[in-house]
């Protein structure tokens, strides 16, 4: 008989949100699915959008009754500028990869199989996220159970030679799962798409009382009284900080007053961070309006009093897997201004619940129409927020993953009965 699932109460603090009906899906789904031994892999604790998925992800699942633990490979120097390199790629840059920079990668996941194989090799649904685990699969030849490659990233137009490169470790998996249809690859196996999402119940996005969004706007010199354009990203360039730059001083010229906040964490899987935010303080250098917040990795409380404080949200992305910024801010209640690419298109639909831009130039004319339209901010801000309870919230994307798992573990049965 399946251990009963652990009773903690967690999911139906949901239920405010997202409904009783997901909440009853999601334990249909999951009886079929009790005590399994699932695991996820990706290559950071904290730091990025699939971090912060796992965080609330994984003990959801463990109330469900599934036994789920979540695993990161450890690296050196030359493994994260590799997978840098592969992200960059991936997203469309062409460039060559040093083979003492790919043996390095080959090596990190042999050592790193090594430690987890007997974690991984007896579970029964692995979940392998992103490019940087992705070959340890082929260093656990005695798995028993079904593996998922989920990519995060945007892979419509990757650079040849590096998708070629990366893709050689993927076909022994059972299945993969994209975040949007124009990301997803041939593959020779099942090819899902399942969007990902925020949790609403995280300290980053919970309500705020006014009093401390002024206090911590006030504590980073930021005048809660003028209006405040805000970024919240990893300095990385497909994020586009000086872009942002520039659509902030060309929106200037007509909004005095104006205040820019460029506000990013960091994560250990990405060296190339600190050269972005020099580049970026260069560009802010003798504007005391543009305040860029860096140094180290802002709790989430610090973030969602910034978005909450925002009169405007920006993400100016050149690429974007998805942009879980862009659906924090939403929840909020922020009018958002987003660039047109990625899973972006799938958030903002122009004047119904944000903006798409392309250029500095638009985003600066799309900043001013909002600060000079202020009911429309209003308007738009709710149906934003309407259409992320609808689509991106956790629960939905909990009951993707379980509906995948039902179908790689009891495909090959006539019915399936959820009870």
């Amino acid at each position: 008989m399946s251990p009963e699932p652990p009773v903690t109460g967690l999911l139906d603090r949901y239920a405010e949100q997202a409904g009783l009906d997901a909440i009853e899906q999601l334990r249909q789904l999951a009886r079929l699915l009790t005590g399994l031994k699932v695991v996820h892999v990706n290559s950071t604790r904290t730091g990025g959008g699939v971090a912060e998925i796992l965080d609330a992800m994984v003990p959801l699942m463990q109330e469900l009754g599934l036994d789920t633990s979540w695993e990161v490979i450890e690296g050196n120097e030359d493994f994260f500028t590799c997978t840098k390199s592969f992200h960059n790629a991936l997203q469309g840059k062409s460039l060559d990869i040093p083979p003492r920079l790919l043996r390095a990668y080959e090596d990190v996941n042999a050592m790193n199989a090594e430690r987890l194989r007997p974690v991984l090799e007896e579970a029964d649904v692995v979940f392998v996220h992103d490019p940087q685990p992705a070959p340890l699969l082929s260093h656990c030849p005695g798995r028993r159970g079904k593996w998922i490659w989920r990519c995060h990233i945007d892979l419509s137009h990757p650079y040849r030679p590096v998708w070629k490169y990366v893709r050689r470790f993927l076909p022994g998996y059972d299945a993969s799962v994209f975040s949007l249809d124009a990301f997803a690859q041939p593959m020779p196996h099942p090819v899902y798409l399942i969007p990902p999402s925020i949790d609403p119940l995280s300290e980053k996005n919970l309500p705020l009382d006014p009093e401390t969004v002024r206090k911590v706007l006030e504590e980073f010199g930021i005048d809660p009284h003028r209006p405040m354009v805000l970024q919240v990203s990893r300095f990385d360039r497909f994020k586009d900080p000086l872009g942002v730059i520039q659509a902030y001083r060309l929106a200037k010229d007509f909004v005095p007053g104006l205040q820019l906040v460029l506000a990013g964490g960091s994560a250990v899987d990405d060296p190339e961070g600190e050269m972005v935010v020099e580049d970026v303080r260069n560009a802010a250098r003798d504007d005391p309006d543009i305040h860029v917040l860096s140094s180290g990795h802002y709790s989430d409380r610090i973030i969602n009093a910034l978005q909450t404080g925002a009169d405007i949200v920006l993400q100016k992305s050149l690429r974007e897997g998805f942009g879980l910024t862009v659906t924090e801010a939403m929840w909020k209640g922020k009018p958002v201004i987003g660039g047109n690419t990625g899973g972006i298109r799938l958030q903002l639909v122009n004047h119904r619940t944000g903006f798409l831009v392309d250029t500095p130039e638009g985003a600066a004319m799309r900043i001013r129409y909002f600060l000079t339209e202020r009911h429309r901010m209003a308007q738009i801000g709710q149906n934003a927020r309407e259409l992320v309870r609808q689509n991106f919230l956790l629960t939905r994307h909990l009951r993707e993953y379980l509906t995948i798992m039902v179908a790689l573990i009891h495909g090959n049965e006539d019915r399936i009965e959820l009870g």
